[in-house]
């Protein structure tokens, strides 16, 4: 049985003190609650240390948004896998398209970054998908078995096991478009038969499949109702409580 999962990505938003009545707020609105899926936030590094205290003994995961492609050095700036996990984070995000578009990463850091993280105890949260001229020219479903190929499938069987996948069509995020229901079932169905062919059947049941791109408090539940939908990774929204709430009961 496959985890079914409600992740929110807050990127390069709210000061600690803001992350801080944010965290506060959605524990409210959570309270007597018991979702029916893992709930995550992702945090900016400086948040964690504290978040992870305040969500201790709570139904919320914690996750960074990236770490580094090295294990330690002279690397200025940069947070290591080993850092993010002795803050009490679970979950990491890898391999985000802004993260991919803005800083260059490509196939061979992103398949370190996976490697440090489960090295460091940490459940990668690997987000693959293709950029607009990529579906309008239909060649989506290999720009994200490339992503998977290229990064992913060098793991062994029981790694690969402790990945969950975010299909993020990279035209959506942010732009106020969403895949509608169809588009994102099909391509998730793709991913879980891509899987199936490297892993097999088992693995590929068993792999987490959450979809980002512009969900929001009124899409997640259609979304979210499709076979191979298993949750979302939800950015904007995320930033409000309220919001986030309504997505992690839409699951």
């Amino acid at each position: 049985m496959r985890t079914k999962m409600v992740a929110g990505n807050w990127k390069m938003n709210k000061t600690l003190q803001e992350g801080v009545a944010l965290v506060d707020e959605l524990k409210e609105q959570l309270k007597g609650i018991e979702p029916k899926c893992e709930v995550v936030i992702a945090t900016p590094f400086i948040h964690l240390a504290t978040v992870a205290q305040m969500i201790e003994g709570t139904c919320i995961r914690l996750a960074a948004e990236n770490c580094a492609d090295k294990a330690s050095g002279a690397y200025t700036g940069e947070v290591s896998a080993a850092m993010v996990r002795s803050t009490g984070a679970q979950y990491c995000i890898i391999g985000h398209s802004e993260r991919r578009q803005y800083y260059h990463e490509d196939y061979d850091i992103l398949r370190e970054k996976v490697q440090l993280a489960l090295a460091n105890g940490l459940k990668p949260i690997f987000c693959i998908g293709e950029v607009k001229e990529e579906r309008e020219a239909n060649i989506h479903e290999q720009v994200v078995k490339d992503q998977l190929e290229g990064s992913l499938f060098n793991l062994s069987a029981e790694e690969f096991g402790k990945i969950t996948l975010a299909y993020e069509p990279v035209w959506a995020i942010g732009t106020g478009l969403t895949a509608t229901p169809q588009q994102a079932q099909a391509m998730h169905a793709y991913i879980r038969k891509t899987v199936a062919e490297k892993y097999g059947k088992q693995v590929a049941d068993d792999t987490t499949i959450l979809y980002g791109g512009s969900c929001n408090a009124k899409n997640a539940a259609e979304l979210f109702s499709n076979p191979d939908v298993d949750g979302g990774l939800i950015g904007g929204a995320s930033l409000k409580a309220p919001d986030f709430a309504t997505i992690i009961a839409a699951r």
